[in-house]
């Protein structure tokens, strides 16, 4: 794709230019959308910063603090840093301050950041499209082992994030992972985050097609430009060619989920504008179809119209979200095409309803013939040690590739039949299931008070013990209902520290919402407001939606097993048929049954 691709009709300028720099800008629609208070979009009100975190993002970008870091502060250690770039700008190298230990729930929202934060930093490691080599993952081993405390959880991002890093490490980590083309460049900030891809891709035998060239060109080209360096906010990109839609499109600012067109063939179907946080809202589908070879210049058109047009004045409105809630997807297909692409895009159909988990759990064949293996840890979490011993664990049954999944999940690539069940006793050996319950297989859980400066309630404990509670309770032993492994289809429980949502609570079977709940002696207790019947597309799914919150309906963190089996009792109980999934359930059920 040449720079002539990138220029929009009707006297647009290049996507990668500043849009103070833009000829012909369209002074009647800016005047037309012009309201009393700006909402600082830079094509419309110009680029004078409206508020302090715009101020320093023009001031000096967050992809210029690598210098400072790797020649300042990690020789003059944690009190050398400047306090912007502490909390503003490490964030586009992937680096955060993690919660002090010992501070409860209850400060969370009382304290300022500098009382709530600690000396060590969280780094997250960039995976683009999930895909490792067991090399790569050695190093990540090594890493977590040298500098990490033997830290690392794999997220429902594809990331590997990494605890208990100090600042004086962070140069030498660098070197480590960029020798086996592995970084942490724009892995947090106001930038387009990690590339979500299918884990299968190249590989699954029903595959529509392999994303891989696209998230590499994409990758290849816009990360780390500066020209894509200061968005509104976070970014998120997800590309599948997958027919089980793996890659959670619904929830992302920019998807392409794979499809066949008619008269053009595979390619992609586009949606925009999805996320959730506090206020949830799903992508919705432009009706376009973008061809294999347009994909990056469609991901900077999107992009370049987040970056010009998307609310910079109020953080809280900063999302892609708010923009395509308000223009529609009409309107922004019609910018996207006269402002900032080559050529229009022609219709394209929708994708089919998934008929298999978009987990990967499980053996599977691959289209070579060899088989591909996907494998559970408990809530994500591993270990250095554990990297380390799957990377020996993947080469001795013959192969160099793995990949992370956006359910936190492990997929090892490339193996022959008869090496196949003692890679999965292998997996298991690790904790890592091939053959999980319904309840280790279904059960997320974000990072939590124990790391997050946000965070209200613990979740990966809590999580835990969750899941070997109700594997104990339905197994058959437990003589009081059906084992895990006769439920139908496997419910999907979600557990989230604050109201944030990264462990996405509102696209689950039972999300949960950490907060501090009253004890009845006047004080508090860690708990969670429940989200029941939530979903995106998948094979017990037609479309996503984010369910319902039955007013009070809030659960204890000590009593959540109770919780979660009684609900599921009461939805075997009660269920039309075996077919009826527990969202459908849910969603019909009276108030007094999910209680």
């Amino acid at each position: 794709m040449t720079d002539t691709a990138l220029t929009a009709r009707s006297g647009a300028a290049r996507a990668g230019q500043r849009p103070d720099q833009r000829p012909g800008q369209d002074s009647e629609r800016a005047a037309r959308q012009r309201s009393s208070k700006p909402n600082g979009q830079w094509k419309i009100d110009g680029t004078e910063p409206l508020n302090g975190n715009e101020a320093w993002k023009q001031e000096d970008g967050g992809l210029s603090v690598r210098e400072r870091i790797e020649n300042i502060y990690a020789q003059g250690g944690f009190d050398s840093i400047d306090p912007t770039d502490l909390h503003g700008r490490f964030r586009w190298w992937g680096l955060y301050t993690q919660r002090k230990p010992g501070i409860d729930g209850g400060k969370t929202a009382t304290l300022s950041p500098e009382e709530l934060e600690d000396r060590y930093f969280m780094m997250r490691v960039r995976i683009d499209g999930g895909a490792l080599t067991t090399e790569q993952l050695r190093v990540i081993g090594g890493i977590s082992r040298d500098f990490a405390r033997g830290s690392a959880d794999i997220t429902d991002r594809q990331n590997i994030q990494l605890h208990w890093v100090e600042i004086e490490n962070v140069p030498e980590i660098w070197r480590r992972l960029e020798g086996v083309g592995l970084r942490t460049t724009e892995a947090c900030g106001d930038v387009p985050r990690v590339i979500l891809g299918s884990p299968v891709a190249g590989i699954a035998a029903d595959e529509i097609l392999d994303p891989t060239p696209q998230i590499r060109e994409i990758a290849d080209r816009y990360i780390g430009d500066e020209s894509f360096a200061n968005l509104p906010r976070k970014y998120k990109t997800a590309i599948t060619g997958h027919p089980s839609q793996d890659v959670v499109h619904e929830i992302n600012d920019f998807a392409l989920v794979g499809v066949v067109h008619p008269e053009l063939g595979a390619g992609y179907d586009l949606w925009v504008g999805g996320g959730l946080s506090t206020s949830a809202h799903l992508a919705v589908r432009l009706g376009a179809f973008v061809e294999p070879a347009r994909a990056a210049e469609v991901w900077a058109g999107v992009t370049s119209i987040f970056r010009d047009y998307g609310y910079r004045r109020l953080r809280n409105r900063a999302r892609l979200k708010y923009l395509v809630a308000d223009w529609g997807a009409e309107k922004f297909r019609h910018v996207l095409e006269t402002e900032y692409l080559a050529t229009p895009l022609p219709d394209g159909p929708a994708a089919e309803k998934p008929t298999t988990p978009g987990d990967h759990v499980g053996v599977h064949r691959q289209k070579d013939g060899r088989f591909y293996v996907g494998a559970t840890p408990t809530v994500g979490r591993v270990s250095g040690d554990v990297l380390l011993q799957l990377a020996d664990l993947v080469e001795a049954h013959g192969s160099q590739r793995l990949r992370t999944t956006p359910h936190q999940k492990v997929v090892v690539l490339d193996i022959e039949e008869d090496r196949v069940d003692s890679l999965v006793a292998g997996l298991e050996e690790l904790g890592l299931y091939a053959n999980p319950s319904p309840w280790r297989r279904s059960t997320i859980a974000c990072t939590g008070i124990e790391f997050c400066k946000l965070a209200i309630v613990d979740t990966k404990d809590t999580a835990t013990e969750a899941i070997a509670e109700l594997e104990k309770r339905f197994s058959p032993e437990g003589g009081t209902g059906a084992p895990a492994n006769e439920l139908l289809k496997p419910l999907t429980l979600h557990i989230n520290g604050c109201p944030n949502s990264c462990a996405r609570i509102q696209t689950a079977d039972i999300g949960l919402k950490g907060q501090l709940l009253p004890d009845g002696d006047g004080g508090q207790t860690p708990g969670f407001q429940v989200h029941l019947g939530g979903g995106l597309a998948s094979e017990t799914r037609e479309e996503a939606g984010t369910g319902r919150t039955v007013r009070g309906l809030k659960v204890t963190t000590k009593d959540l097993p109770d919780y979660v089996e009684r609900v599921t009792r009461r939805y075997l109980a009660e269920r039309a048929d075996e077919n009826q999934s527990f969202a459908e359930w849910a969603l019909a059920a009276e108030e007094e049954a999910l209680q």
